[in-house]
């Protein structure tokens, strides 16, 4: 089964690199110099963004204000007429690289908050944690076990101070070992469904997560 997965994510992986270069705009997900350089300009704005080359929920959510008060498409994506508004410049091509699965997932996984939590649910009318995690990354090609401490299995572990959009993050809580799961965003935010609040953004730092907190997974 571990083989087929990988002989699966190997494929598309293959595929998924033609759709690289078609791709237009800077989005959640994306890294590097370029993704600084627009935070940087955001910042002098006066928007609440830090310059660290990594476009996070900070970013999507400055990028939203600029496009609105500007009377632009408001999707939170830098595409060639808000980097032009913006950079006051022509937009360079974007460059995909090896973060395009977790660009993709990051994407998909934004598009169901607020969708409500339902034990067992593993789709956009109700997911678990799990299911949701599941749900995901099987829209990006990657197909994952059902349960959060099956997930817990996959990949190799990584530190905290490592960790980078898309990775899996998991907790302890009702029951002992992994009993919940996230995806990891970016400024120590990761997206999960939990019981209180359905589909939403949390921190690995807050008092409950951080408490319960048990590692985190790469799988891709």
């Amino acid at each position: 089964m571990i083989h087929l997965m990988r002989v699966l994510f190997v494929s598309v992986l293959c595929m998924g690199w033609f759709s690289i270069a078609s791709a237009a705009a800077f989005t959640v997900g994306d890294q590097g110099s370029d993704v600084a350089e627009i935070q940087g300009t955001l910042a002098d704005l006066g928007y609440d963004v830090v310059a660290d080359g990594d476009y996070g929920p900070s970013t999507v959510a400055a990028i939203k204000d600029f496009q609105r008060s500007h009377g632009m498409d408001v999707d939170g994506a830098v595409g060639p007429e808000t980097y032009s508004v913006l950079m006051g410049k022509d937009m360079p091509e974007v460059s995909r690289g090896s973060n395009y699965f977790s660009r993709r997932i990051i994407q998909t996984a934004m598009d169901y908050i607020g969708v409500p939590y339902v034990f067992g649910g593993t789709s956009p009318s109700g997911f678990d944690c799990s299911g949701y995690v599941r749900y995901v990354f099987a829209n990006a090609g990657i197909y994952l076990p059902r349960t959060a401490d099956e997930q817990y299995e996959l990949g190799v572990p990584v530190p905290m101070d490592s960790l980078r959009a898309g990775d899996l993050v998991f907790f302890s809580t009702y029951d002992y070992g992994a009993s919940h799961v996230g995806i990891y965003l970016s400024d120590g935010e990761f997206i999960n469904a939990s019981s209180s609040r359905g589909v939403a953004i949390d921190s690995l730092y807050s008092e409950y997560w951080g408490s319960c907190y048990i590692g985190a997974r790469r799988v891709m």
